[in-house]
């Protein structure tokens, strides 16, 4: 018996359905990120039910999924005409209809996706669904049901709006009948000895599988796979071929400039420095100097007047300013976790901010961006708030142009990368010392912050968020400072 999610997996990988049905103690356990995604998914589950309001819902119960079967057949029997988290097991497959609604003579399901559209495997998840329920029920019609992104709110939260509801049954009626095929073979394949699958895009396509650890658990850390800005098509052919470390690389094979820097310099362990595309950049900069960053919240479910599903919420930032004498100050702004924090955020940001000097950013099109959307959905600031872009300065740029690279990059330019190989004895700069390590953690803490009852628990996070994103910006002094060193 396979679970529709079984199923699915195994349709991404049949190393990864055996793994699981024979091996799951090999399994990575979820991560912050994957549980609030989780999370996700079960608040907008149970928000899309109010479409159809009056429904009776079968309890999960991970011990009883017969239980669960016969509940469904028996709520069907009593003329029961809405039901949640309908559960089936048919034609050797366990599947449950997130919504089930009574049409006539027949049955619509509809499958609440927390994404903003209908994505290739949601029609491959509904036609295993389809091919499970068709053989006790008489199906009508099929839908995903997913946020809309375009939904502003304004006032009460408007169900109908939130949601699209989007008709998929002639898409999944022509896979339904390869579903049968489909299941044959994994059937098989889980009687025989662990598939001998090689890694490849299919590892994260279309989900990251959780048993990567193992099935990776031979490529080093640093790899082919750390090339900066190959694609992975490339990648995977460079290990097929045997071509796992730099030093396999043969000189004959193409690489970017970039690339090529890679390799060499992780073969000298030496940096490449190339003062002049310092100075370059160091010249455009105008004092007094702002190092800045923000940090930002999605929600599914808007919360505020004026936010849409998934959008960026700037809650927080962190201000270093340098002055020329070499004065150093820190300004910073945490909005309150109960009421929406942009309007509080701006005002103070503008007053931080002044009105000259260098606005300097570790790849700025993020804050200049969130700045953007603030002008339009704040335009008594806007044009205060425009006046900040064209002071913007990239320190990212003179990594990005190679005036300088460090082999412990590893192909990626992000601070997170550059900071420990520039400093990698400083306990000041090191994130792993800190409560809240990154920015998704960070993004996540606050969304769940207001949830929070105990006062102390929630004064504790905000001091843990206010050091995170301190150290961004000093650690973006910091690599100011040892780049003027050396140009």
């Amino acid at each position: 018996m396979l679970s529709k999610s079984q199923f699915i997996r195994g349709l991404q990988c049949h190393k990864s359905l055996w793994l699981l049905k024979h091996r799951p103690e090999l399994r990575d356990q979820p991560d912050a990120a994957q549980q609030a995604l989780f999370d996700t998914g079960h608040t907008v589950g149970d928000l899309a039910c109010q479409l159809f309001p009056g429904g009776i819902e079968i309890e999960f119960d991970t011990q009883n999924f017969d239980g669960m079967v016969e509940q469904t057949r028996q709520l069907i029997a009593d003329g029961v005409e809405v039901i949640y988290e309908a559960a089936f097991k048919q034609n050797g497959i366990f599947a449950m209809a997130d919504i089930l609604v009574k049409n006539g003579d027949g049955w619509d399901v509809y499958e609440v996706k927390a994404s903003t559209g209908v994505k290739d495997y949601h029609l491959k998840d509904a036609a295993v669904q389809w091919y499970s329920l068709s053989e006790v029920l008489t199906l009508g019609r099929i839908h995903i049901v997913h946020v809309n992104n375009q939904y502003l709110r304004q006032g009460e939260l408007d169900i109908q709006r939130l949601f699209t509801i989007e008709d998929i049954t002639e898409d999944v009626l022509t896979l339904v009948e390869d579903v049968h095929e489909y299941q044959a073979g994994m059937e098989a394949m889980l009687k025989a000895d662990e598939p001998q699958m090689l890694i490849g895009s299919h590892c994260d396509d279309p989900h990251s599988c959780d048993f990567k650890s193992h099935c990776w658990r031979d490529v080093p850390d640093v790899s082919v796979f750390n090339l900066y800005r190959m694609n992975s098509a490339k990648k995977f052919d460079l290990y097929h071929r045997g071509i796992v470390q730099y030093a396999d690389i043969p000189p004959t094979e193409s690489l970017s400039p970039v690339q090529r820097i890679q390799v060499e310099t992780a073969s000298t362990r030496q940096p490449l420095i190339q003062p002049h595309i310092i100075q370059d950049f160091m010249a455009d900069l105008v004092y007094p100097l702002y190092f800045f960053d923000f940090e930002t919240f999605m929600e599914a479910i808007p919360r505020f007047d004026g936010q849409k599903p998934y959008m960026q919420m700037p809650f927080q930032y962190s201000l270093h300013i340098l002055h020329e004498s070499g004065e150093l100050e820190h300004k910073e702004y945490l909005g309150d976790e109960h009421s929406d924090p942009r309007p509080g955020l701006v005002v103070q940001m503008l007053n931080d901010l002044g009105e000259q000097g260098s606005i300097i950013a570790f790849n700025q099109s993020f804050e200049i961006s969130r700045i953007r959307e603030l002008a339009k959905q704040f335009p008594q600031h806007a044009d205060a708030l425009e006046a900040l872009i064209s002071r913007f300065k990239d320190l990212i740029v003179p990594f990005r142009n190679l005036g300088y690279y460090h082999p412990d990059f590893n192909g990626s330019f992000s601070i997170k990368s550059v900071l420990p190989a520039m400093f990698p004895n400083d306990p000041e700069l090191d994130y792993k010392q800190l409560e809240i390590q990154n920015g998704g953690m960070a993004m996540d803490t606050f969304a769940n912050l207001h949830r929070l009852k105990d006062p102390n628990q929630r004064d504790s996070i905000r001091q843990a968020l206010l050091a995170y994103c301190r150290l961004d910006t000093l650690a973006m002094v910091r690599i100011y400072q040892s780049l003027k060193q050396v140009s």
